[in-house]
């Protein structure tokens, strides 16, 4: 068994961020299915929100105000004002622990605009933000060496829990396939989002939501699964993405008839709207047959705004265009489409990032979560561009804080190690023993294929019940597999087929949680209750699994400053 005051299964910003919190005072385990630098945190690239007013005035309460209306009033707004409220000290905080800043003229903090948010207030590092901060904390960790330890590419499998209290996880080195107990005083979920459950998606592979579901099969809830957001600008067929920051710069979104469509959609922002209301927009256009050359394309055209800035501001979208269809943006404009990209919904958490396993508040002890597999909800119904980082860096922090606060009030509580240790080795064997005919590849683009289709941008109760049938066909025919690689030594085949499972189970969440949610709102779509309805679902969803399948509950939101109001741009 191995033994550590506090495990954090994640090394992204949020699992980096609570490390270097907890390890001024104990023993830190960060576990990672792949080398910290290549979290996908590192992806993210049009900048971090916060209200610095360096290129025009701006405010922690206009922050506030732009986040959750952006977020369709479906925020919790005790958490958005403590959350735009940190972000200043936490931009100057990045700063001082080496996060490299764009800079303006004059040498403060360069900010840029981005969509849904009323002031310039994305602080970036070109369009590498994502991977200046990443580097900077993983400095930091190193730096930590005596007090953290990192298991990369270690794969968590599941949570040991006793009653409402956290004992620990159970893993696996991928390299050896030695399944081990992961004894803790408290375990921080910091692993991301589950984008690879669709067909076109901006989320690296680990986004296979692997936390999500093991608390899910623990007995905790997921709240809002319903809302997913599709962004804007995904390269056409692959979903890699092409940063906001560009329509931040002043890109432009044309149909194939050349037109500037955003004005009919959001006339005072244009492309600078919402994500959920762009992404509509741009689905709106391709299947009105205005795509361009008659396919599901829009262009993201920056050739107006010259080389020079394209090469200081955006020079890996213009590497990622060059690089993956030949297209260099100083001449040509880029094809995009909707891509799926973050998960708004994930682990109920409070405003410090302890987990609760009801709408009453009650705490898992031991258990925290923070950035995109958690669920504050600072996000409501469709997160704004650049608060995503913001999100992962206050929130690690402050679950970093709380488990630490936690962890020195308890010691090591006994775990029944063989118990824990066979459940996991029981599914390694089941899947070694499996000889079925069917092909868990072709069960995954078959996934994929249809949560994009049934599940996407529009929805409806036709296409999300065939959706749902179709996943639970699919979890069938799971069960029904063969595996090709039987050894133990890295075989990620083995491992590609336990994400699989998960992302199934998170398929069937998402569309019977988008079923049950008759309004549209945010990032949830229903195009037979196109009309948000504040009277029956303004509220939050949580799903349960039970003897029985799954159990749909609602807790109401926190409201403080921001009554509903009808959301125009």
């Amino acid at each position: 068994m191995i033994k550590h005051d506090v495990v954090i299964v994640g090394s992204g910003l949020a699992g980096m961020r609570a490390a270097l919190e907890v390890c001024k005072d104990l023993d830190v385990a960060v576990l990672s299915k792949v080398y910290p630098t290549r979290s996908h945190s590192g992806a993210a690239q049009g900048g971090i929100a916060a209200s610095l007013g360096n290129s025009e005035p701006d405010s922690w309460e206009e922050h506030f105000y732009d986040t959750v209306k952006g977020g369709d009033f479906l925020n919790d707004q005790d958490a958005v004002e403590e959350f735009v409220k940190a972000a200043p000290s936490v931009i100057y905080e990045l700063e001082h622990l080496g996060c490299v800043f764009s800079r303006t003229p004059n040498g403060k903090i360069a900010q840029r605009s981005f969509g849904g948010h009323s002031k310039p207030r994305a602080c970036f590092s070109a369009d590498r933000t994502g991977h200046a901060i990443l580097h900077a904390l993983h400095e930091q960790l190193l730096k930590s060496a005596k007090s953290v330890k990192i298991y990369s590419e270690w794969y968590m499998h599941s949570l040991i829990l006793d009653g409402d209290r956290c004992n620990g996880i159970v893993v696996s080195d991928i390299r050896t396939g030695a399944v081990e107990v992961m004894q803790a005083r408290a375990v921080i979920f910091a692993t991301g989002g589950y984008g690879r459950v669709f067909n076109i998606t901006s989320n690296a592979f680990a986004g296979t939501a692997d936390g999500v579901m093991s608390a899910y099969r623990a007995g905790i809830p997921i709240e809002d699964a319903e809302f997913v957001q599709y962004h804007p600008s995904g390269l056409y067929r692959q979903g890699i993405l092409f940063s906001e920051a560009a329509r931040g710069e002043g890109g432009y979104l044309l149909n194939g008839k050349g037109e500037r469509f955003m004005e009919k959609y959001a006339p005072s922002r244009m492309e600078l709207a919402p994500r959920d209301i762009v992404a509509r927009a741009e689905q709106s256009e391709m299947d009105a047959g205005r795509g361009v050359d008659g396919k599901d394309i829009i262009h993201l055209d920056l050739r107006h705004l010259g080389k020079a800035r394209i090469m200081e501001r955006l020079p890996q979208i213009r590497q990622l265009g060059i690089d993956f269809i030949g297209v260099d943006c100083i001449t040509d404009p880029l094809p995009i489409q909707p891509t799926a990209h973050y998960s708004m919904g994930g682990i109920p958490v409070d405003k410090f990032g302890q987990v609760i396993s009801d709408a009453e508040g009650t705490p898992v002890k031991g258990f925290f979560a923070a950035g995109e597999c958690a669920c504050v909800s600072v996000h409501g119904a469709n997160r704004l561009g650049t608060n995503s980082l913001l999100d992962a860096v206050v929130f690690g922090e402050r679950a970093g804080k709380v488990a630490l606060e936690y962890a020195k009030t308890v010691g090591h509580a006994p775990v029944n190690e063989s118990h824990e240790k066979t459940k996991v080795l029981e599914l390694f064997e089941e899947i070694f023993q499996q000889d079925g005919g069917e092909c868990y590849n072709d069960i995954r683009n078959e996934m994929k294929t249809i949560m994009t289709e049934n599940c996407g941008v529009f929805r409806d109760a036709d296409r999300l019940k065939v959706c749902i049938e179709t996943i639970q066909n699919l979890r069938q025919r799971y069960k029904k597999g063969k595996v090709t690689d039987k050894g133990k030594v890295f075989n990620t085949e083995v491992y590609e087929i336990i994400e699989l499972g998960n992302m199934l189970g998170m398929a069937e969440v998402i569309a019977t949680a988008a079923l049950a949610r008759n309004e549209s709102r945010g990032g949830h779509h229903r195009t037979d209750f196109p009309k948000r309805d504040d009277q029956n679902f303004l509220k939050h969803s949580l799903v349960y699994l039970t003897d029985d399948g799954m159990e749909i509950k609602y807790k109401p939101v926190v409201i403080t400053k921001h009554q509903p109001a009808e959301r125009t741009y």
